[in-house]
């Protein structure tokens, strides 16, 4: 597909998706998230495609936010639409059956910070801004912040942010478990593609059963979830790779993974 507002390049099973609007500061408008989710469908379905990385260009955001030149003249049922296909899109992003990781390089707020929270790993340059400020426009987050920030980072803190409209640095960021990792910003991209490519070196089904697991039974009954998690893992001694990783640590050598 001839994208418009990102970039999408594919190399040893990592690909990676580049917001592309700098002029903007990666700024998501409709467009964008359309081919957004144009891409997680097609890393969804490319069985060469093990990680996805999301990125900004520029160095100076991530996604500043939703275009507000954009949404500034909707009617609550045009806005109402635009909310959905951002909250259809994060979700498939947020599900999709590989891992996600955001290399979070600059300004990730309102709507950025909320791309974030759909990834399953956030990797943050030491000048990367958080922050959901769409209150001090006479909104709330609409792309899952009130729920997504709660549950990563407790409800208190998800308030100060979400209530009081302000703006944390990666640092505090890493202090209350929005953040993974913090990297100085000329290390950023090179740490998060040598963990990418660690992670699409590892057994493929056995890491789509591990989200799946972590996905879907985190707001299940402990009794439930733990029998959810037993089914994944028994679908795992259906593949080679399972058999391959259990010979192979008999054997006292490293494994030889296919992705079978």
């Amino acid at each position: 597909m001839d994208y418009q507002n990102i970039l999408f390049t594919i190399e040893q099973g990592v690909a990676t998706l580049t917001f592309n609007r700098p002029k903007a500061l990666n700024a998501m408008n409709a467009e964008t998230m359309a081919e957004l989710l144009t891409a997680v469908n097609v890393c969804k379905n490319d069985e060469a495609i093990r990680v996805l990385v999301l990125t900004g260009a520029g160095d100076k955001a991530f996604v500043a936010g939703a275009d507000i030149s954009q949404m500034q003249s909707l009617r609550p049922q045009e806005a109402l639409a635009f909310m959905e296909l951002g909250i259809e899109t994060l979700r498939q992003l947020e599900i999709m059956p590989k891992p996600v990781i955001a290399a979070i390089n600059g300004f990730a707020l309102g709507g950025g910070t909320e791309i974030t929270l759909a990834c399953d790993l956030r990797f943050a340059s030491e000048k990367a801004v958080f922050g959901q400020p769409e209150i001090l426009i006479g909104l709330i987050p609409g792309w899952g912040g009130t729920q997504r920030l709660p549950r990563l980072i407790g409800m208190g803190r998800a308030k100060e942010l979400i209530l009081g409209g302000g703006q944390i640095d990666a640092r505090r960021a890493y202090e209350i478990g929005l953040v993974n990792r913090v990297f100085p910003p000329e290390q950023l991209m090179e740490e998060t593609l040598k963990f990418a490519r660690k992670l699409a070196g590892m057994p493929a089904f056995a890491v789509k059963m591990a989200k799946h697991s972590i996905n879907f039974g985190y707001d299940l009954a402990l009794d439930n979830a733990c029998r959810l998690e037993s089914e994944c893992c028994a679908q795992c001694f259906s593949t080679d790779d399972q058999k391959e990783g259990m010979k192979a640590f008999l054997e006292k050598r490293k494994p030889a993974f296919k992705g079978r």
